[in-house]
């Protein structure tokens, strides 16, 4: 455990759910983990016994909260978890926190396997569509000429695995939803659940606090282990989400500081008030070595070595240098650096 793990509280230790069994960590919320394909290799996901009206009237079961990959074993998984730790009762609904194939990847399945209607946000959910559809300026062939713009040589060959990244792992996406937003409370297992929306990670994150639990799912905007990656994409070329993310961690540093935190990647831990200071922390580093990093023009490519000092397969990449953009954004939106387009066509940031 490194020291700032240590700072943080982790009731259940070093426990961790076998792929396709729960463990209850609150009344009646239960815990389950999904194998990913990626450096980060796994999902946390969530389980609430529930009661809701439905079209057919009020029914007991289960909301799902987030849904994994769309992948075999990931289907595997979850037909376990229904022959075991159901109690015979179907899934009334499925909320998905965000729209990363990792959240919303078999959202699709899950909702037609068992006649439950999807949750998200607006952002999210039309995110998720457009980005399922590969809809010109979404999928995954704009992402190179995007960051060929930004330095990094040769995309295409070097991106060339992730054209259709996100149409392997979410194939499709619900054709309906029902909207969440901001502030919206929710009745789920017997208690008002409050969504509580963040931005920089992604269009419109929906987390959910339990205030009678003292609870937080936080999806990816409170991670313990590691930092919350924010990206300038293809999309959204112009954005700012280094501060868009900064801003929203306010809106969880006035939740109560023993809040049980529930994150997708990571342990349940305690110690949300010093997670949000180690996150700030965290981004003023980044952005002091940036800043000093353009006192001599730098691309996004150029700063990637200098946030990560490491050698990086193409997912990871990909994630790097959205984020080395990010912070250059984010100080020149601060006026701290300009940017210009160098003779060789690529956008670069110095120290004003």
């Amino acid at each position: 455990m490194n020291l700032l793990e240590s700072q943080l509280d982790y009731p259940l230790d070093e426990f961790l759910p076998e792929t396709g069994a729960v463990h209850e960590v609150a009344p009646g919320v239960f815990w389950l983990r999904m194998g990913l394909p990626f450096a980060l290799n796994h999902i946390n996901l969530w389980l609430v016994r529930d009661e809701i009206e439905t079209p057919r009237g009020v029914e007991r079961g289960w909301t799902i909260i987030d849904c994994g990959i769309a992948s075999d074993p990931t289907r595997t998984a979850w037909e376990s978890i229904f022959a075991a730790a159901l109690d015979g009762l179907p899934v009334l609904r499925v909320i998905v926190t965000h729209c990363h194939p990792d959240h919303v990847g078999l959202a699709d399945w899950l909702c037609q396997r068992w006649d439950a209607p999807l949750w998200m946000t607006a952002g999210e959910y039309g995110y998720a569509r457009m980005m399922s559809a590969a809809l010109p300026g979404a999928g995954g062939t704009s992402m190179a000429p995007h960051y060929e713009r930004h330095g990094l040589k040769d995309a295409n060959t070097r991106l060339a695995g992730r054209k259709s990244h996100y149409q392997t792992l979410v194939p499709s996406v619900p054709a309906a939803y029902r909207r969440m937003h901001d502030g919206q409370r929710l009745a789920m297992g017997g208690h008002e659940w409050r969504v509580i929306t963040g931005f920089g990670h992604s269009p419109e994150h929906a987390a959910l606090y339990c205030g009678a639990l003292d609870l937080l799912i936080s999806g990816d905007m409170v991670l313990p282990r590691i930092s919350t990656n924010v990206s300038v994409i293809s999309v959204e070329p112009e954005s700012n989400p280094v501060q868009e993310y900064l801003d929203s961690l306010t809106r969880y540093a006035e939740l109560p500081a023993d809040t049980l935190v529930l994150p997708s990647h990571g342990k349940p831990f305690r110690g949300l008030h010093t997670r949000i200071t180690q996150l700030r922390e965290h981004h003023a580093a980044r952005l002091a070595e940036v800043l000093h990093a353009c006192a001599v023009p730098q691309s996004a490519a150029d700063i990637v070595p200098v946030m990560f000092p490491r050698a990086l397969d193409s997912h990871q990449l990909s994630f790097a240098i959205g984020e080395a953009l990010a912070h250059l954004h984010q100080l020149w939106f601060t006026g701290q650096l300009k940017r210009f387009i160098d003779s060789d066509a690529v956008t670069r940031f110095v120290v004003v």
